[in-house]
């Protein structure tokens, strides 16, 4: 048994997503990602003396949609503070959050590991700007002789999402973060680039003995921006942690920072409380009241949600994993159900998306939302399958063609005579010149050999170049063969 096995493991998650407005939280400066160090600012996101900030009502209407996605309550009255800290990346020397009076209280969220499903508590979700950032001369904080500030991206509007201690291992919380992420991209709250920061992962974990109740001390890791970050910072960080209690030692309550290099987690400062950021209501921003109708007008902008779709599309007859993987991204699900208008049949479409499609796709880094096959012709083109004008083997030739030029397939077809042979006579004559020029095969399935009519077929399909219909072909062959 390792260390690490005698202990059971609790892990919290805050994760603060970037929302995508326009413009700031409480200025008109650009949201937009990059752009030369200190250029997106203004004397408000820098906190100039006498600036004063507006609240951006975009930036609620997010927190709104997301609260609601995640069955949180809506506030009908909350407010803005001032959290104080000193650290460079704040000009201001506090950031504006919500402390006591958030906008969004309580909540869940389901996941599914290893077939086991689990609701996670969600404790709330505040809105709050972000800091600047630190740029330093080394790879990281821990390694740079100096740092400078950008502060492009102060006051960029947040929402963070603190879960209750409910996670209790690495699967789990991947399992959670995945699910967040897909609802955050289905209510187009957040683009959740994660290479972009624009959703970044803070992880609270302790460990307790196995059996036991009382939550163990825990550390918070900040800032992770990928799924394998975290796994790898919280097999670290449980082991860590499990060598310094099977030794005797304490775990200290403190912020940690990750090294991606060294695969290390590293002290960053002491853990604060509450009472050390010396909270209090902002003076500068009026109290937030939401009504009912603010609130039933964001709720009617909801999408269908990925669970509720996946069982949708499961009552259509969808495997479980089909729909899953259809249902992974709103834009493939978008489009899988607009070819589902024209084509009913839901298994053969979703085999057609999940493969030929995906892999075009895939192969021409294109996200589906610029395909050149739209989803109206990908239910023609199976039409035609359907109709018997193609098979599926053409089809797919077929499909290729209609990626490179967006022609429809029923012009495909016709430009370059694909259409597949299902006239008998025609058929007839090409029958009985494979059965003459392949007597041996003739005589192997009269003799009961059943594999040799499958290599007559194939002379018959290589001889009308893959356009004559297979099952009528196999029919009229053995008509002729009896």
């Amino acid at each position: 048994m390792s260390v690490a096995d005698k202990y059971e493991m609790v892990c919290g998650l805050e994760v603060h997503v970037e929302l995508q407005t326009k413009t700031k939280i409480f200025c008109g400066c650009t949201t937009e990602f990059g752009g030369d160090q200190n250029t997106h600012v203004c004397p408000v996101c820098l906190g100039m003396p006498g600036a004063l900030p507006v609240l951006n009502r975009e930036v609620v209407n997010y927190a709104i949609k997301a609260g609601l996605a995640l069955e949180s309550e809506i506030a009908e009255f909350s407010k803005f503070d001032r959290k104080n800290y000193f650290y460079p990346d704040l000009s201001k020397n506090y950031q504006t959050s919500q402390f006591d009076l958030p906008i969004c209280i309580g909540g869940r969220l389901e996941i599914e590991v290893d077939g086991e499903k689990k609701w996670i508590g969600i404790t709330r979700a505040h809105m709050e700007e972000d800091a600047g950032k630190l740029v330093h001369s080394g790879e990281t904080i821990s390694t740079s002789n100096e740092s400078s500030v950008d502060y492009n991206r102060a006051g960029v509007p947040l929402l963070e999402i603190v879960s209750e201690p409910d996670l209790s291992s690495i699967p789990e919380v991947l399992a959670y973060l995945e699910k967040l992420v897909q609802i955050l991209e289905y209510i187009e709250v957040s683009d959740c680039r994660l290479e972009q920061g624009s959703i970044r992962f803070d992880v609270n974990v302790s460990l307790r003995p196995l059996g036991t109740e009382t939550l163990g001390t825990r550390t918070e890791t900040k800032n992770l921006n990928s799924y394998s970050s975290v796994r790898r910072c919280m097999e670290f960080e449980i082991a860590r942690q499990a060598r310094k209690l099977k030794a005797g030692e304490k775990v200290v309550q403190e912020t940690r920072t990750w090294d991606e290099g060294q695969g290390i987690t590293l002290s960053l400062r002491s853990k604060e409380e509450a009472h050390d950021y010396r909270y209090f209501p902002e003076p500068d921003l009026p109290p937030l009241v939401i009504d009912r109708e603010w609130m039933e007008r964001i709720r009617k902008t909801l999408p269908e949600l990925p669970t509720v779709r996946r069982a949708r599309l499961q009552a259509l007859g969808l495997p479980a994993y089909d729909a899953a993987v259809i249902t992974q991204a709103r834009e493939m699900a978008d489009f899988f159900d607009e070819a589902l208008t024209y084509y009913g049949d839901a298994k053969t479409l979703a085999n057609w998306v999940m493969g030929d499609v995906t892999r075009l796709l895939n192969t021409n880094q294109c996200s589906v939302l610029n395909s050149p096959i739209s989803a109206k012709q990908l239910a023609e083109l199976l039409e035609l399958i359907n109709k018997g004008t193609l098979s599926g083997k053409i089809a797919k030739s077929v499909l290729e063609e209609m990626y490179s030029t967006s022609k429809d397939a029923s012009a495909i077809v016709k430009e370059k005579g694909l259409a597949q042979i299902s006239d008998e006579g025609a058929l007839h004559g090409i029958i009985d010149t494979v059965i003459s020029a392949n007597p041996q095969s003739v005589e192997d399935y009269k003799a009961g050999k059943d594999k040799a009519i499958g290599f007559l077929v194939g002379q018959i399909m290589k001889a009308t170049r893959g356009q004559a219909n297979p099952g009528l072909v196999n029919q009229l062959l053995k008509e002729k063969l009896a």
